[in-house]
């Protein structure tokens, strides 16, 4: 399967041309850093520029612009799983808890309520400034003396 001259030719600007883009792309990189501007858009205009590059580099770098179909399939997976995992911790809330008590009932046993956490004691005379009220006391008495 050889290429023709003029096959190569254009394979080889097409190469420059994305090689032109990447440099540009890293310039405005390197140039969004010294923007200011807010935190959120700052890391939307940076994702955005790498996803750009990241898209370049694949496509043509990597040969994924001809595998579309095979393209798609992966990128729904990642989609499918990322969804999943989003969810996961959705799913463990305790609005859906009710959720398992079909299986609950199938095993014959009841659903354990949830416990609510203990209160934290702070000892007396505690002002919350990291030292305990003895700790307090005790510089108190001795610059007394």
């Amino acid at each position: 399967m050889s290429a023709s001259a003029e096959e190569v030719k254009r394979s080889i600007k097409i190469y420059l041309g994305v090689f032109g883009a990447l440099a540009v792309l890293t310039v405005a990189t390197v140039m969004a850093t010294r923007l200011h501007m807010g935190i959120a858009a700052g890391i939307a205009l940076a994702l955005l520029i790498a996803s750009v590059k990241g898209t370049l580099v694949a496509s043509y770098f990597m040969h994924l612009i001809h595998e579309r179909t095979a393209l798609y399939w992966i990128l729904g997976l990642c989609a499918i799983f990322f969804v999943s995992m989003i969810m996961l911790p959705v799913l463990q809330t305790t609005e859906t808890v009710h959720l398992m008590d079909p299986i609950y009932k199938a095993a014959g046993e009841t659903r354990p309520l949830p416990t609510p956490a203990p209160a934290r004691s702070y000892g007396a005379g505690h002002e919350g400034h990291g030292e305990s009220a003895e700790t307090a006391e005790g510089a108190a008495g001795e610059g007394g003396h």
